[in-house]
């Protein structure tokens, strides 16, 4: 027996569902705002949707479900680098972090326009300038989930390892969350409502 495939209520119910338990309450208002408003999105059929955030945000996680509303192929940036260019990524970060901010760039630069693109944490503040013309969808995340996260993850590389780990954390945290504001992004609440409109 075949199951159907999921509604685009419940999708977007799953989206909401992977935002940080902290802030799932002022999401789901942000939510209904954006629902009763029928905010729509111009999703341009040659400007990717692109997802950015913190790291530990849930970004890869949105991905399918993103593609899924969208109707469009995704690619998770990480993984294309690593298909391209056969290292740890890991390693790469720590030991070259420049030419690895270099091939994230350039590895973003080739992939199809339409499409959505989960991007690493580092992206929104380092490449803003790549954004222009896409969708960017923020996928939020407290400081305290974020800081809990990455402490529960060992396998993620150090970016400041001149500092203590909890030092990194808060300086990672708030600097790009500072450089995150600078941008206009779409928020992950309002992508959702409006895809409750198509299909």
């Amino acid at each position: 027996m075949s199951t159907s495939a999921p509604s685009r209520n419940e999708v977007v119910e799953s989206l909401l569902a992977l935002v940080d338990p902290r802030l799932q309450a002022e999401v789901r208002a942000e939510f209904e705002r954006a629902r009763q408003a029928r905010r729509l999105l111009d999703l341009g059929p040659g400007s990717p949707v692109v997802i950015v955030g913190h790291r530990t945000a849930g970004k890869t996680r949105a991905l399918p479900l993103v593609c899924a509303l969208t109707g469009r192929p995704g690619y998770d940036l990480d993984r294309e680098i690593e298909v391209r260019h056969p290292r740890s990524l890991r390693a790469w970060v720590q030991l070259d972090p420049n030419g690895f901010r270099a091939a994230e760039r350039r590895v973003f630069g080739q992939l199809p326009r339409a499409s959505v693109i989960s991007v690493g944490g580092g992206f929104l503040a380092l490449h803003a300038d790549l954004l222009e013309g896409c969708t960017p969808v923020i996928v939020p995340i407290s400081f305290a989930t974020y800081r809990e996260r990455l402490l529960g993850d060992q396998s993620r590389p150090r970016l400041r390892p001149e500092l203590t780990v909890e030092d990194e954390i808060v300086e990672i945290f708030h600097s790009r969350e500072a450089l995150h504001r600078q941008f206009p992004t779409v928020s992950l609440a309002a992508f959702a409502a409006s895809q409750l409109f198509f299909g």
